[in-house]
């Protein structure tokens, strides 16, 4: 088992509509000065215009920092998924994330099924796992329906059971269903805090420690460190007003989450 940050512990600081943001080798700078080994690009759609050199440049970045990549993106349309894989062999990435749903696709659980057997052959051989991550979308039953009837042990779960508290499923439920097939962690906290006014709840993100996920029993539960499954630092950080406040409580939390999770593993 590995710590890694995910862009989206940088969310805040890559997006580009912002002054001055993070570009994917200033990450990867960020994440090897935290002594961390493993950086996960999800969600990152630039990454499928880069050319062949690009590719290249952001391989040897990661080698010499030490970093293992790891890919993520959305929709489990075949054609997709193999240019995910085709990504994945220039980049040395073993594993990519992905999500049932995409923008443009929704496929039935019978559809799903019969795509990712399409491309799970394919992953296969290469030697590439692909975890498909729980969220509100799609229930955590469901998740664990699809995958077992896909029936390849390479198509597992990205578990990040803060993802499902919406669709009323409780993290601890989510995670007992679905830790037999669990091979990537999302690993955030998060709290309930009352909207202003006192009308509503948001839910929205937390230090490590300081919400509601239970992370001991959820270690306990899936075991990654026995299994060798990384887990993936994320956020759901709150914009603080203005850009220079919420990067500087972003790269906080991230700081905070690494040194809680390596308390918590050592």
């Amino acid at each position: 088992m590995s710590i890694g940050l995910s862009t989206y512990a940088f969310f805040w600081q890559w997006q580009p509509t912002l002054p001055n943001p993070l570009s994917l080798d200033d990450m990867l700078e960020a994440t090897a000065a935290l002594g961390v080994t493993v950086f996960q690009i999800c969600d990152y759609s630039a990454i499928e215009s880069f050319d062949d050199e690009q590719l290249a440049d952001v391989r040897e970045r990661a080698d010499a920092l030490g970093i293992e990549l790891e890919l993520g993106t959305r929709g489990v349309h075949p054609a997709h998924l193999q240019r995910y894989l085709t990504l994945a062999a220039k980049l040395n990435v073993h594993l990519v994330r992905s999500m049932l749903y995409s923008a443009t696709s929704r496929p039935t659980p019978a559809e799903a099924v019969e795509q990712l057997r399409e491309v799970a052959v394919e992953y296969e051989a290469a030697g590439v796992a692909l975890a498909l991550e729980t969220y509100e979308q799609v229930s955590s039953t469901v998740l664990v329906e699809i995958v077992a009837a896909v029936g390849n042990p390479v198509v597992g779960i990205c578990s990040d059971p803060a993802n499902c508290v919406a669709a009323l499923e409780l993290p601890a439920d989510v995670i007992a269903r679905v830790a037999p097939f669990v091979n990537n962690m999302h690993i955030k906290d998060f709290a309930f805090t009352r909207q202003e006014g006192w009308v509503g709840f948001s839910l929205v993100g937390a230090p490590m420690g300081e919400g509601l996920l239970d992370y001991d029993a959820m270690v306990a539960a899936i075991e990654p460190d026995a299994r060798g499954i990384n887990q993936i630092i994320e956020h759901w950080l709150p914009w603080q007003g203005d850009a220079a406040t919420t990067r500087d409580l972003e790269a906080a939390w991230t700081a905070h989450n690494v040194h809680y999770l390596r308390s918590r593993n050592s």
